[in-house]
C-alpha cells in the first residue's frame, strides 16, 4: 500500500473485495478482450469476406483467446502517453501479444462498443452482488422481526411517546423499505441491455460497409454479440453511446437501498441511547478516546454516512443524462468513472454493515419495560374512562377528570423528577370507581399493540417468505467489515 497519495477509503476500509474487482482494471480490460474476440467471431459467422476469402480465421481467434487475460498493462501504459487514447492503446497492447489477428482486432467498432458494453457488464454483476448482500439483510431483519414480534415497546410519533407497537413490528418497517428496493432492483436489473456494436453516430455504418450493405446480415450483429456476452438482447437505437439514462436508473436504485439503511440505521442510533437495542459491540472495542465506558453505535452512523454519499452521488448520473449533446460528447467519461463506481463500493459497505449490525442486534426487555411502563398510564386512560363510562359515568366530565390528573402526574414527572402516579390519582378519584389493583390490572402492555404481532406475521407469511424462497440460492451470507 502506498502512503504517499490519497487512497480511497471505500476501497480501504468500506467495500469488499468481491465488489472492488468487478471495478477493477482486469474485470474492465479482460471484458474488453472478450468482447473484441465475440466480435471477431461474430463477424466471421457472418461471413465476412475479401474477394471471396474469409477475414477473419478460426487461428486469430485462437490467437485472441488465448491472451484474454494475460493484459500487458505496461504496453498499453507507455502506448497511451504517446497517443493520449486508452481503448486505440489496448489495441495496441493486444496486437502485441496477438501478431496474427492484430490486424482485425476492433474492426468496424468504435471505442464505445469495449467501454460502454463493459459499463453495462459491470454495472449488470455489480448489481446482483448487491442483491444478493440486501437479500440476505432481508433474512436476518425477517428473523429478527419474527423473534420479536410479540415484544411490546414504546412507539414514537415525532420522538414523543406514542400508543405501543412490538419490537418485530418496528423492525418489519425496516424490512418493508428493503423490499422496496429489492423490487426496483430486479426490475432493473430485468431491463439492462448491452449497447451492441452500433458505430460512431448509432447507425451501424462502418458494418453496412464490411458486408458490402447487407442489412439482414448486419442486423444480426447485436444480437450475436449479445448472447455470446451472456444477454439477451442489445439497445435497438442508440448514438454513439448507450443512454446514460440507464446509470441514473443504475443509481437511483442504490440511492434507494441507501436511503432505507439510513432510516434504520438512524433508528437504531436512538434507541441505542434509549439503552434499548443495541448494534454489536466487541469485547475490545473501544467506544471513546476520552470516555472509556461508551458504546457508540459506530457502525450504524458509518451506515448513515456513507448512505447520504450515495444519496447525494446520485445527482452525477441525472446531471450527466441531461447535459449530453446529441450523439456523444466526452463530459460524462470523468464523471462515470467516479459517480457509478463509488456508488456501487459505498452501498456494498453500507449492505456489508447492515447484515453485520441486523445479525447482533441486542435487545433489553427490561429496559424496554421499564421505559413502556412509565408511559403507559398515559396511554391506557382511553380504556379507563371507557370502562367508567360503561359504569354509569358522563364521557365528557370523566374526560375533563382524566385531562386534568394527566396534566399533574406529568407535571411531577417534570418539574419534581417523580414517578409517573396517574394511576394513584386516577384511584384516589371519587369520579372513577376504580380499585388501584384493578387499574394495575389494565396495566399489560399486551392490550396496548393492536395487531402488531399478526401484521408481522402476514407480512412475512405473504410479502417476505416467498421473497426469500424465490432467492434462497443466495442465502447464507455473511458480512466481514475491515474496520
Amino acid at each position: 500500500m502506498s502512503t504517499d497519495r490519497y487512497q480511497s477509503p471505500l476501497s480501504e476500509r468500506y467495500a469488499s473485495k468481491e465488489m472492488q474487482y468487478l471495478f477493477s482494471p482486469d474485470m474492465k480490460f479482460r471484458t474488453w478482450r472478450k468482447l473484441w474476440i465475440a466480435l471477431a467471431e461474430t463477424e466471421k459467422e457472418l461471413g465476412l469476406s475479401q474477394n471471396g476469402a474469409p477475414v477473419i480465421t478460426d487461428e486469430q481467434i485462437e490467437e485472441m483467446k488465448a491472451h484474454a487475460d494475460d493484459i500487458n498493462y505496461q504496453v498499453a501504459k507507455a502506448r497511451e502517453k504517446e497517443v493520449r487514447h486508452d481503448v486505440m492503446s489496448h489495441v495496441y497492447a493486444y496486437g502485441q501479444q496477438c501478431p496474427k489477428a492484430a490486424g482485425i482486432i476492433h474492426l468496424g467498432a468504435t471505442s464505445c462498443y469495449v467501454g460502454d458494453n463493459t459499463d453495462i457488464i459491470v454495472m449488470t454483476e455489480a448489481l446482483k452482488l448487491v442483491k444478493r448482500k440486501l437479500v440476505n439483510v432481508m433474512d436476518e431483519l425477517a428473523r429478527f422481526a419474527d423473534t420479536y414480534k410479540a415484544q411490546p415497546t414504546l412507539a414514537f410519533t415525532h420522538f414523543q411517546p406514542a400508543q405501543p407497537t412490538t419490537v418485530g413490528k418496528r423492525a418489519s418497517l425496516w424490512l418493508q423499505e428493503f423490499y422496496l428496493d429489492l423490487e426496483d432492483l430486479d426490475y432493473v436489473l430485468s431491463t439492462m441491455k448491452l449497447l451492441g456494436s452500433k458505430g460512431t453516430t448509432g447507425t451501424q455504418a462502418s458494418f453496412l460497409e464490411l458486408f458490402d450493405g447487407d442489412q439482414e446480415t448486419v442486423d444480426k450483429i447485436d444480437p450475436m454479440i449479445a448472447k455470446k456476452m451472456g444477454f439477451e438482447e442489445c439497445f435497438p437505437v442508440s448514438g454513439q453511446t448507450y443512454s446514460r439514462k440507464v446509470d441514473t436508473r443504475v443509481v437511483n436504485v442504490l440511492a434507494g437501498i441507501a436511503a432505507s439503511a439510513h432510516k434504520m440505521s438512524n433508528d437504531i442510533r436512538l434507541l441505542q441511547h434509549l439503552k434499548e437495542v443495541e448494534e454489536p459491540f466487541e469485547k475490545t472495542q473501544i467506544g471513546s478516546s476520552a470516555m472509556a465506558y461508551k458504546r457508540n453505535p459506530m457502525r450504524s452512523e458509518r451506515i448513515a454516512s456513507l448512505a447520504r454519499f450515495v444519496i447525494t452521488d446520485a445527482l452525477n448520473p441525472a446531471i450527466t443524462s441531461a447535459t449530453q449533446w446529441f450523439e456523444r460528447t466526452l463530459d460524462d467519461s470523468a464523471n462515470k468513472r467516479l459517480s457509478v463506481p463509488e456508488a456501487f463500493l459505498a452501498v456494498d459497505g453500507i449492505l456489508d454493515l447492515c447484515l453485520n449490525v441486523v445479525d447482533g442486534l441486542v435487545v433489553y426487555p427490561k429496559v424496554i419495560e421499564k421505559h413502556l411502563r412509565s408511559e403507559l398510564p398515559f396511554m391506557a386512560t382511553e380504556n379507563i374512562l371507557m370502562d367508567a363510562v360503561k359504569n354509569g359515568g358522563n364521557r365528557q366530565e370523566l374526560h375533563e377528570r382524566i385531562r386534568k390528573l394527566s396534566m399533574e402526574a406529568g407535571r411531577v414527572v417534570k418539574e419534581e423528577g417523580g414517578e409517573n402516579n396517574l394511576l394513584e390519582l386516577i384511584a384516589a378519584d371519587p369520579a372513577f370507581p376504580v380499585s388501584m389493583e384493578e387499574l394495575q390490572a389494565a396495566m399489560d402492555p399486551g392490550r396496548y399493540v393492536g395487531r402488531s404481532r399478526e401484521q408481522v406475521e402476514t407480512f412475512l407469511a405473504r410479502v417476505i417468505d416467498p421473497v426469500l424462497e424465490k432467492n434462497k440460492a443466495l442465502l447464507g451470507l455473511k458480512s466481514e467489515i475491515n474496520v
